[in-house]
């Protein structure tokens, strides 16, 4: 066997690989939807029937009338998509600082960013409740997005791995040039960093869109409350009712999904970056 030949068959052999683990890992996602379109008969048949017959749209329709599904996404999509405008602020600023900018602090300071990674959330949740409620913000989307503009320690992480491995003549050659540092950071530093970004933007969006303790614990009025509360809420409602269940699983996960795959390409290439993959 030619060595070409023998790189079509292994190529060959990777693909029915990836092809039959990621069927096998959205199969969950399909068995969710299938469900979610299946009269009430068909959900626990032996053997399973993948594709129901008749097909219940209309179990969609029953979500927007049993919760208010458009007031929710609006409340989820508030404390999803703005701390993902302070985390692009924050976390950059903060790593460059500590990779490009030549200061003493920096080797002290990021070891106690890391640090702070150690503290389990759980130790911290009732300190900042009470120090949130003595600032008159619970039932506010305040304490839900505001941490975000100045930095997570992950994030930063993130972002510090990605900006140490650019090019510093380029940052000497913009200093040279009579850049300040804030127009280095903006102009010459966020356009090298798309994928880390993309990578940033993509994990918290999807940790806001999917949070159930942060709105569960500061957030009392209704009116406010977002996806994961709803969701929850109608789980105790609807205890037999999975066909509903399912078609609101649906409801909630596709729009992630689709995220996902819009972004897969940076998203992957921010992750092996960071990480130290090849």
């Amino acid at each position: 066997m030619s060595a070409k030949t023998s790189r079509t068959v292994g190529k060959v052999c990777s693909y029915i690989l990836l092809i039959f683990f990621a069927c096998i890992f959205f199969m969950p996602f399909l068995w969710m939807l299938s469900t979610a379109v299946k009269p009430t008969n068909q959900i626990f048949l032996n053997p399973p029937k993948w594709i129901p017959d008749p097909i219940k749209w209309e179990n969609f329709a029953t979500i927007f009338k049993r919760m208010p599904l458009f007031a929710y996404t609006k409340n989820t999509l508030v404390v999803a998509i703005l701390p993902v405008l302070g985390q692009i602020f924050a976390a950059p600023m903060i790593a460059y600082s500590l990779t490009k900018i030549p200061w003493k602090g920096a080797k002290y300071i990021f070891p106690l960013i890391l640090a702070t990674m150690m503290i389990p959330w759980q130790v911290t949740q009732i300190p900042l409740f009470i120090t949130w409620s003595k600032l008159g913000l619970v039932n506010t989307f305040v304490p839900l997005v505001l941490p975000a503009f100045f930095g997570t320690p992950y994030y930063i992480y993130l972002m510090r791995q990605f900006v140490k491995g650019l090019p510093d003549s380029v940052i000497e050659a913009a200093r040279i040039d009579g850049a300040n540092e804030f127009v280095i950071l903006y102009r010459v530093v966020y356009p090298m960093c798309k994928p880390v970004l993309t990578t940033i933007m993509v994990l918290v969006f999807i940790g806001g869109w999917n949070d159930l303790n942060g709105p569960l614990l500061y957030l009392q009025d209704s009116a406010k409350y977002t996806l994961s509360i709803g969701l929850q809420m109608f789980l105790t409602t609807a205890r037999q009712e999975w066909d509903l269940l399912m078609a609101a699983g649906v409801m909630f996960t596709l729009p992630l999904i689709i995220i996902f795959f819009l972004a897969q390409k940076q998203f992957i290439s921010g992750i092996s970056t960071t990480s130290g993959l090849k």
